[in-house]
């Protein structure tokens, strides 16, 4: 998968044990040009003045740069195509409005033509199944998170920080049950920071939060942040990257008598994130969990320190120490989800995404044999 970063595609190669646990057996991140990166950021924030044929581009554009991701995993494991049962593409996503008057999801990444170059079954478009009974079609990685990190004697919130931040709460039960399990979207992770720096100083990511380290909040531009609509919104919700964006954010600093320093205004973005994470686990969890973190947030130092200053004294730690390498627990959900797509089991949790049943996601792509 690729998430709303766009700054690689996680392809991971995964045996499930017991037809449950996962065996992570290789992993790859394949890095798109930055051509690619470039449109796809343009789209999933300016819709208007993209040609549909600019469009169907880069859907074949972003298959490819799958299909690569996939072959390289593949040989990375030391395994043949023969071997793999199906790959879980999550797609990347450009638009996600359950809003909307006809809500949909949007994702580019033309299965078909993953299934035609690597030669194997494809799952995909796994958003849409929810939404079509009535779900946001996100977040998804709960009941992945459920099936592996649930304990019958701890609450745990599983907090996965990429360009969207989102949660996954585990009430302590003796026999887990997945209607009792809470997630949503909790506002921006790092997507809000890539740009702004992108913007300031050409770079596609502030290192270890470095530049935001650097930086002193600015009280009135947080103030205006935090009283937008969405954060106030009772769950389930889902966000993206069409709304927490670049024009979002010069909309709040343009409001403002004088724009901060921008070193200022990362400074800010980066308190924002922890803030409305520690709000929503705050506002969700039930007070005495175990905090997980994982995805590309854990190598923001200073987003990390400043989550958990917010959420003391719980301590903070991530999901490496419960069996799996924080990078790639998404990638490893998606071929999860894949799993129980093949096998017709549900993937999504009504009680997170506000779907009316839970659901095989997704559609299968089967490869295509030359007679």
């Amino acid at each position: 998968m690729s998430g709303t970063s766009v700054d690689a595609a996680d392809a991971a190669v995964v045996r499930f044990v017991d037809g449950h646990y996962p065996e992570i057996l290789a992993t790859h991140a394949l890095a798109p040009e930055p051509g690619l990166r470039a449109d796809l950021l343009h789209l999933s924030q300016q819709v208007a003045g993209v040609s549909l044929s600019k469009f169907g581009e880069l859907d074949q554009r972003v298959g490819a740069w799958f299909a690569e991701a996939a072959l390289a995993v593949i040989e990375k494991a030391g395994v043949t195509v023969d071997h793999i049962v199906a790959i879980g593409s999550h797609g990347q996503t450009v638009r996600h409005e359950p809003g909307a008057i006809f809500p949909f999801s949007l994702q580019l990444g033309a299965p078909s033509l993953i299934a035609a170059r690597v030669g194997c079954t494809v799952v995909a478009d796994f958003r849409n199944s929810d939404m079509a009974i009535g779900g946001q079609g996100a977040p998804l990685v709960p009941a992945f998170h459920h099936s592996l990190f649930s304990d019958p004697d701890q609450a745990r919130v599983i907090v996965n920080i990429g360009g969207i931040a989102n949660i996954t709460v585990l009430p302590a039960q003796g026999t887990p049950q997945t209607k009792d399990v809470t997630g949503l979207d909790t506002g921006p992770g790092n997507a809000l920071m890539d740009a702004w720096i992108a913007t300031h100083l050409k770079r596609d990511m502030d290192e270890n939060g470095q530049w935001a380290a650097a930086g002193t909040v600015d009280e009135p531009l947080l103030s205006l942040m935090l009283s937008d609509p969405y954060l106030g919104r009772p769950a389930p919700k889902s966000t993206g990257r069409e709304y927490f964006n670049l024009d979002w954010l010069r909309a709040q600093i343009d409001s403002l008598p004088r724009p901060p320093r921008p070193v200022d205004v990362q400074a800010t973005l980066c308190e924002f994130s922890a803030i409305t994470i520690a709000d929503a686990i705050e506002t969700h969890g039930p007070g005495n969990e175990q905090l997980l973190l994982c995805g590309g947030g854990v190598r923001n130092a200073e987003l990390c320190r400043r989550l958990s200053q917010h959420m003391a004294p719980r301590p903070i730690m991530r999901t490496d120490e419960y069996g799996i390498d924080s990078d790639w627990v998404e990638a490893v959900a998606f071929a999860w989800l894949a799993m129980r797509t093949i096998k017709g089991r549900s993937g999504n949790i009504p009680s997170v995404t506000g779907a009316s049943a839970a659901v095989p996601l997704g559609g299968i792509y089967r490869s295509q044999t030359i007679i």
